[in-house]
């Protein structure tokens, strides 16, 4: 006898992206009050050594701020440094000092790990979080402008494996994002700017508007001025968080417009052995798709020129020895099976609007790498 039994049901998740300023300030009870629960939760820190570094007073702010405010939370140990930057997730060993820490401690699933840093450190601890317990309540606090309006505001977690970039992974929102202004001061300018071209792209694919925005305050942006900056990061995670309630939040399907840009990006990071930094690469894969969209005959010269002006205005390289178009291609079937075998890439029919497709012609791919290559040596004219 053959019997299915069968039932559907739905989970609700609830979602904070919070803003605040000097997050461990003792007059700032913002978490402290988010933490703040009928039985007292631990809470165990996981610091990037690079903020650490640029910031050496950190690890006391935390402990006087747990002191401070000892009626809401438990501070169950040190706060845990570990190497940021892509190497945590290359590496074993960090990731296997968060799960140790969930045993050593006794950190269960009413208590907090809470993550600061870049999005590499994030994703580690993230998908640490989410395997122990099959799941402790994680609280992100990233701290570089990348972080800030893309990759800490999704719900995925990972390491890489294998060669490849977030083979290891999984679905998991995190209990809350605080974004606070104050890490983003530090910042060497590469790492100011990288974090711009995700917002490039949520501009290119959801918004003609917040494209114009950016062209108008492109030197504001450039000379590090802050509020612009809030702006930005604030918009973008506004679109980040009403992409993630739409229909396939987890990518149950092939669909996966914000990473327009990225199939090139993450092959190119690899290449360079991550000397590329993320947003580095996702510019340059920007560019390639927006320029192949043109020789596809989807949008204007006009239009091209517009992005890859913009592109280049704030800083970014249009071209690197790693965009090679060999390995590129490799990459393009690596991005397939990374989707489950049907191809699915976001292009550009116009600003502010993307449309998939699902096939690439590698000859074009070619004259676009071309293209992009004279676009990074010369000055650009609008025709």
């Amino acid at each position: 006898m053959n019997k299915i039994i069968e039932q559907t049901f739905s989970v609700p998740f609830r979602y904070q992206v919070c803003f605040t300023e000097s997050v461990f300030g003792e007059g700032n009870p913002f978490l402290a009050q988010l933490l703040k629960a009928e039985k007292k939760p631990k809470a165990f820190f996981v610091i990037d050594s690079g903020v650490a570094d640029a910031h050496p007073a950190l690890v006391n702010a935390i402990k006087a701020y747990a002191k401070t405010y000892e009626d809401s939370f438990i501070l169950c140990a040190e706060p845990l440094i570990l190497p940021g930057g892509e190497i945590s997730k290359n590496d074993e060993t960090s990731f296997k000092k968060v799960v140790d820490a969930t045993h050593i401690h006794g950190i269960d699933r009413h208590s907090y790990i809470i993550a600061i840093g870049g999005g590499a450190v994030l994703d580690m601890v993230g998908f640490a979080a989410a395997i122990s317990h099959r799941g402790v309540r994680h609280i992100r606090i990233p701290t570089t402008v990348l972080s800030q309006n893309d990759s800490g505001m999704g719900v995925k977690n990972g390491i890489n494996a294998y060669g490849k970039k977030n083979y290891l992974g999984t679905f998991a929102p995190p209990f809350a994002v605080i974004n606070d202004s104050e890490f983003l001061k530090t910042l060497e300018d590469r790492d100011w700017r990288s974090g711009m071209s995700e917002a490039i792209k949520v501009a290119l694919i959801k918004d003609e508007d917040f494209f114009c925005w950016m062209e108008k305050h492109v030197e504001q942006l450039s000379a590090r001025e802050m509020e612009p900056m809030k702006t930005l990061i604030i918009r973008c995670a506004q679109m980040h968080l009403d992409h993630i309630a739409g229909k396939d939040p987890f990518e149950s399907g092939s669909s996966r417009p914000l990473d327009f840009g990225h199939w090139a990006a993450h092959k190119m990071e690899h290449l360079s052995g991550y000397r590329i930094r993320h947003g580095e690469a996702v510019a340059i894969g920007i560019g390639l798709d927006t320029t192949y969209s043109y020789l596809k005959g989807m949008i204007t010269h006009k239009e091209l020129i517009r992005v890859v002006t913009l592109i280049k205005s704030l800083g970014f390289a249009l071209y690197v020895p790693e965009l090679n178009g060999e390995a590129l291609l490799k990459g393009l079937g690596e991005f397939r099976e990374h989707l489950g075998g049907e191809l699915t890439i976001t292009l550009l029919e116009k600003i502010g609007r993307g449309v998939e497709v699902h096939e690439m012609d590698n000859n074009l791919i070619l004259k676009a790498i071309d293209q992009l290559k004279a676009f990074h040596q010369e000055t650009l004219v609008e025709n």
